[in-house]
């Protein structure tokens, strides 16, 4: 089959990886995909490689990225608009359409927009390149990840070249009014959302995230860990859970916190002092890497299910993690054998303190984690299991 993976990037993201290489933006469409996918950063490349190395053609669109976007339209005899060069501030010199709607949001799907009842769609010229990009590639199958910028009504366009089949991929409560007919199967690693699409008529199913273990082979070699207790992730007003836990693990230890700025805190929280910046892709792993335990809370609206990204992305890393105990979790990991987990703040605070004692006891339950990940949650995994659905719809 021809497969095409449709993605969107955090601005902010755009902004660290155009600052980072300085003169990205006029490099030509190959030069700056292969510098996104060697960030590492969220799934970058790895369904599509996985896909081809089961035979299959296999390609990446990341249809909200201006510069890359633009360099494939220019290449193919397109006119577009010219996009501003990313500098110091680049995560305001996105394009007007960009910076409109892309401020309150990540590119996965935030309860936030269904609050305010708006999505970051793409505007006329990015819909033309992406439309343009579909046509040449002609997919047999198109997995949208991105059900923000690609919306229902532009879903139903890309389906109209060559009808291919449709599949989403979404990891919250998509939004109201949304024509979710138009795919042909919905994937989320959370049973509560698959019964959402399932009782809209749609064919669901459970597909979770994983782990791509090249990732290692791109990492330097790993160091003694010198970082007492981490947590990688978002800090915002949708993880009230999270950031009770956080505050109260700070009070107690040398808490690390990479990611964004915990800026709606107020300003007695103990985060402010941990705050380490941002990371992204091989920097993300490399601070998992550096910490003895590193913490992992949901997103409020996962509730009792458990799998979001940290869980593969610490367990691959091979990395003692501390997780929420969800209903759910022993369908992916042993709770005590393969993660650690906490059920309250004054259970993790225990946890943390029994595990910054027991040196040996940490390095067996990452070694299990990371052993569990690397037999059943690689991307490997999920790419066959994706192919399994595809033969289903068939059938």
């Amino acid at each position: 089959m021809r497969i095409l993976v449709l993605n969107a990037d955090y601005p902010r993201f755009l902004a660290w990886l155009y600052r980072r290489e300085a003169g990205l933006e006029n490099a030509s469409y190959a030069a700056q995909m292969a510098a996104r996918n060697a960030s590492l950063f969220g799934v970058a490349d790895f369904y599509s490689k996985n896909f081809a190395a089961e035979g299959h053609v296999a390609a990446d669109l990341h249809v909200n990225n201006p510069w890359l976007q633009s360099a494939w339209a220019r290449e193919h005899g397109i006119a577009v608009e010219p996009v501003t060069p990313p500098g110091i501030a680049a995560a305001t010199a996105l394009p007007g359409w960009l910076q409109r709607v892309v401020t309150p949001f990540k590119p996965l799907l935030r309860p936030l927009a269904r609050k305010v009842g708006l999505s970051p769609k793409l505007d006329a010229q990015a819909e033309k390149i992406l439309l343009a990009q579909v046509e040449e590639f002609r997919p047999d199958l198109i997995i949208n990840q991105d059900i923000f910028h690609i919306d229902t009504t532009l879903a139903r366009r890309l389906k109209q070249i060559g009808r291919p089949l449709l599949f989403g991929q979404v990891g919250i409560e998509p939004p109201r009014g949304g024509d979710w007919g138009v795919y042909d199967l919905m994937m989320s690693q959370l049973n509560a959302v698959v019964e959402i699409f399932r009782k809209a008529g749609v064919r669901s199913e459970v597909c979770h995230l994983a782990f791509e273990p090249a990732v290692l082979d791109a990492l330097p070699p790993r160091s003694p860990a010198d970082i007492e207790v981490s947590f990688v992730g978002t800090v915002s007003p949708e993880h009230g859970q999270r950031i009770a836990l956080l505050e109260a693990v700070a009070r107690r230890f040398d808490l690390k916190l990479f990611g964004s700025k915990p800026q709606a805190l107020p300003a007695s929280s103990p985060l402010h002092r941990c705050f380490q910046g941002e990371v992204w892709g091989g920097d993300m792993y490399q601070a998992l890497r550096r910490s003895k335990i590193t913490l992992n809370s949901h997103i409020d609206f996962a509730g009792r299910e458990a799998g979001n990204m940290r869980l593969f992305e610490a367990t691959g890393a091979g990395v003692y993690l501390l997780t929420d105990f969800k209903d759910s979790l022993h369908t992916l990991f042993e709770p005590g054998r393969d993660v650690a987990v906490w059920r309250s703040i004054d259970d993790c605070l225990a946890g943390i303190e029994h595990a910054l004692r027991d040196d040996a006891g940490r390095t067996e339950v990452a070694r299990a984690g990371h052993a569990r990940t690397m037999t059943q949650h690689t991307y490997r995994h999920r790419v066959k299991q994706i192919l399994g659905f595809v033969e289903q719809v068939r059938s």
